[in-house]
């Protein structure tokens, strides 16, 4: 143990001295190029690494058993020939001190875990999980390895660590869910390895990728001839919007400032930081690709942030990285079967060491062939079993929340019953990269009892949008506001299919009430509704709105075509002016049509009439129907017709008001809900 503690304090030494040289050589260039300091977040607190406690590690942390002590004696013989072959090279990140001062090779360090949760099976879920429930800590060196790395417990347990702690962390869930994932040692830029996210744009702003249109494969079908036009109109018009586009991409250019430029960094190439591959084949992966483990987010191979790799490793073996990566990682290959571009530490399946062996006895068999046998297994790993119960999985934020700040945009992240309100995300949206002028704010909610999962508000317009899922007493999807009072602008949006009348949105205004209606046997799908103003004397008064209905002037309803019925006998568009007792029906087109059959109901003026008395004279109908047989020109058929659409007229004007006593419904409820939130738990949920 003395000469461990003596090796320690030897690597710190020159940890330190590396340190000062490097201090010194950005002094150096501090007159020239401004250096961008790589800290931690300001909100979180020092914490000394010295100080934890061990007693309690068990014995595999504190010493080596034969077989690791092998393996230790194994790698450095192989950085001794690495050394002499490659004396360019960094040093090899291969046998680090754990937390107890004792060396560990890497793989052994790795503990392959599958934790008992469903999202923790996805390699998404283990990523958001490690980046939510570790804090960063930046390199002491950026441009050297750590002289330690701890075990996946102690950084559980404290749940804060460097690049290395969270790639061990990550790949160690990986592994043990059934990915064919690695450790990696490599160099990024600065921005990936400080974790500055302010020159990215959200992810939660990202729009998905389009669709291309399928092309008609029939190639037979009939083509119509286009408006003719002139293709040199055409190409001056194109050369005039290039033109146009080349001018406002040089006024964007010139917008920017200076300080939105990202600054020249005079480490670039150097940082050292260490992330998680993933090889495609297990677990139906079909490609390659990297985890950055404090984003938890998935890269190309391609990434131009990615710099080079030096080494590899998972809990079976190593490989070291003996391709060109001076344009990045772009052009690597990642066949690690591939003996010139990886040279694995320890050859498996009786494969002969490729670097120069160790000098055999003489008369050996294997100084005749020049070649060891070197196949061996991989201790298991030192670490204790990882655990992590199901209150800390729920509460993964050490600092109860987690604030990330991107490119005009910052995102907030609590636990799930964090807040009294069910709050877990909200996303910000800002006009400037000073993060003051608020443009748009969205809000995720888990475990409400009113099914309330998200809400968008318009900073300018005031404009708020609630979401629900489905479930709602009510059927609600969405209802947008700027205020829960009713008459003062309200869309709402219903799941339709859960309704009887299969209304899918209605919007309703002080003036006017719009329904629109999917899949209706009857082929309605929208019907528009003009109010008038309320009696001045009765809302003087003080009446509701329930005891003061706004009087109804039109009603409009549009219907789909029906092929059962020809034409002229299928309605497209029917009227009830109710005020003026007009009534006024618009009949479908056939295809070769033009104008489209009408029928007009007018009042007979002079007449007085009492509530169901029915006029019908020539001068009061008026139709235009060309096509229509000679039973629908006749008067019976029309007053037949009259006589069934006033029925119908007082109908709607009940239907308009269950809906307006509907709204006023909804808006009560609203109101109930979000004065009184409540929160839903699980019945498997033994911790609450």
């Amino acid at each position: 143990m003395e000469a461990l503690e003596e090796t320690e304090e030897l690597e710190e030494t020159s940890e330190d001295e590396i340190s000062l040289n490097i201090s010194g050589f950005l002094d150096d260039l501090e007159a020239d190029v401004p250096v961008e300091e790589v800290s931690a977040p300001s909100e979180v607190p020092d914490f000394d690494w010295s100080s934890i406690d061990t007693s309690h590690l068990p014995s595999s942390y504190k010493t080596n058993s034969r077989w690791e002590k092998e393996v230790l004696q194994l790698a450095d013989h192989f950085v001794q020939q690495y050394t002499h072959l490659c004396p360019d090279r960094k040093p090899l990140f291969v046998h680090p001190l754990n937390e107890c001062g004792v060396q560990k090779f890497v793989s052994t360090t790795l503990r392959p875990t599958l934790l008992p949760y469903p999202e923790l099976y996805y390699w998404a879920g283990c990523a958001s999980f490690v980046s939510d429930y570790l804090i960063m800590e930046p390199l002491k060196c950026p441009i050297t390895v750590p002289s330690s790395l701890y075990s996946p417990t102690t950084i559980l347990k404290y749940q804060q660590g460097n690049c290395f702690d969270f790639t061990v962390l990550l790949c160690s869930l990986l592994i043990g869910a059934g990915y064919d994932a690695y450790c990696v040692h490599g160099y990024a830029t600065l921005e990936m390895c400080s974790l500055d996210q302010t020159q990215e744009l959200c992810p939660l702003l990202r729009k998905p990728p389009e669709v291309p249109e399928e092309v008609d494969p029939n190639k037979y079908r009939i083509r119509y001839f286009s408006e003719p036009q002139s293709k040199f109109e055409l190409q001056q018009k194109a050369k005039k919007e290039k033109e146009t586009e080349a001018v406002k991409d040089k006024e964007r250019e010139e917008v920017v400032t200076e300080v939105e430029k990202p600054k020249r960094d005079p480490l670039h190439g150097l940082r050292v930081h260490a992330w998680v591959l993933v090889l495609a084949g297990k677990r139906k992966v079909p490609e390659t690709f990297f985890i950055n483990p404090f984003t938890g987010n998935h890269h190309s191979t391609t990434d131009e942030c990615f710099l080079g790799i030096e080494s590899l490793w998972n809990h079976r073996n190593c490989w070291v990285n003996m391709q060109d990566c001076r344009k990045g990682c772009k052009d690597l290959s990642f066949d690690l079967s591939d003996s010139i571009c990886w040279e694995i530490m320890f050859p498996e399946s009786n494969e002969p060491s490729q670097l120069p062996p160790e000098f055999p006895k003489k008369g050996t068999d294997d100084m005749e062939k020049g070649e060891i046998d070197m196949t061996f297994e991989m201790p298991l790993s030192w670490v204790a079993r990882l655990t992590v119960s199901c209150r800390e999985y729920e509460n993964p934020f050490p600092l109860g929340k987690k604030v990330i700040l991107y490119n005009k945009a910052k995102l907030e992240k609590w636990a799930a019953y964090a807040n009294g309100n069910g709050l877990v995300e909200r996303l910000t949206v800002y006009a400037d990269s000073d993060y003051t002028e608020e443009v748009e704010v969205k809000e995720w909610f888990k475990h409400r009892e009113d099914l309330l999962y998200m809400r968008e508000v318009n900073k300018q317009t005031q404009l708020i949008t609630d979401h629900f899922r489905r479930g709602h007493p009510l059927f609600l999807k969405a209802h947008s506001y700027t205020s829960l009072e009713p008459e003062t602008g309200h869309t709402v949006e219903f799941y339709h299919k859960a309704r009887v009348d299969e209304l899918w949105k209605r919007s309703e205004s002080a003036t006017e009430m719009t329904e629109y209606f999917v899949g209706r046997e009857d082929f309605l799908h929208r019907r528009h509704v003009k109010f008038g103003e309320r009696d001045k004397k009765t809302q003087m008064a003080g009446a509701g709105t329930d005891a003061n209905p706004r009087p109804i002037v039109q009603i409009k309803e549009c219907f789909h075509r029906n092929p059962d019925k020809p034409a002229d006998d299928d309605v497209e568009e029917r009227t009830f002016m109710v005020l003026s007792d007009v009534i006024q029906l618009t009949y479908h087109l056939e295809i070769y049509d033009i104008i489209a059959s009408k029928v007009v109901f007018r009042r007979v003026i002079g007449k007085k009439k009492r509530e169901d008395e029915i006029f019908l004279t020539r001068e009061n109908c008026v139709r235009y129907q060309p096509w229509a047989p000679e039973k629908h020109k006749n008067m019976l058929h029309l007053y037949n017709l009259l006589q069934k659409l006033k029925a119908e007229q007082k109908q709607l004007k009940q239907q308009v008001r269950d809906s307006e006593a509907e709204m006023l419904n909804i808006l009560a409820v609203r109101k109930d809900e979000e004065a009184n939130i409540k929160l839903s738990v699980s019945m498997y949920n033994t911790a609450k």
